[in-house]
């Protein structure tokens, strides 16, 4: 199976853009992270990434569906490895701090989700052919603070 900066390149590539080091580091930012990071927290990952090419940088990688958005509960967008790279997940955001966190779904979570996906089908005549899932809470950090 082709790596992850293959599979970026040859993405890419079909759409005659280069892979640049400066994609390369912000595809190995993202992936490295585990979890959805904002352009700030990339910079500062990043270290000699300048901002205004981080942005146009992100918007090459969303376009040729290497990276994807995440919208937070903060007004900050988040971005992380398509799915296809980087497996299935859902995320747990925190209400407070704006936090995003990846979460793999466990046999449990998967059967849950597949029985939800069936009551949706069934009460409203959707073909259900896929799912993101969100859960809005309090990280640890932010749970501390306001116990």
């Amino acid at each position: 199976m082709p790596s992850v900066h293959e599979q970026v390149a040859r993405r890419l590539a079909g759409l005659a853009q280069r892979y640049t080091p400066m994609r390369q580091a912000l595809v190995a930012t993202v992936a490295a992270a585990g979890r959805p990071l904002s352009v700030p927290e990339i910079l500062a990952l990043s270290v000699g990434l300048p901002q205004s090419s981080a942005y146009r940088n992100v918007k090459v990688l969303i376009d040729a569906g290497v990276v994807r958005r995440v919208s937070g509960i903060d007004n900050h967008d988040r971005f992380e490895l398509a799915e296809e790279l980087a497996g299935h997940h859902h995320h747990l955001i925190c209400g407070k701090c704006g936090k995003v966190e990846d979460v793999t779904p466990s046999p449990r979570l998967k059967r849950a989700m597949a029985e939800a996906a069936c009551v949706v089908s069934e009460e409203q005549g959707y073909q259900v052919t896929g799912h993101q899932f969100n859960l809005v809470g309090l990280c640890p950090d932010c749970r501390r603070t306001t116990d």
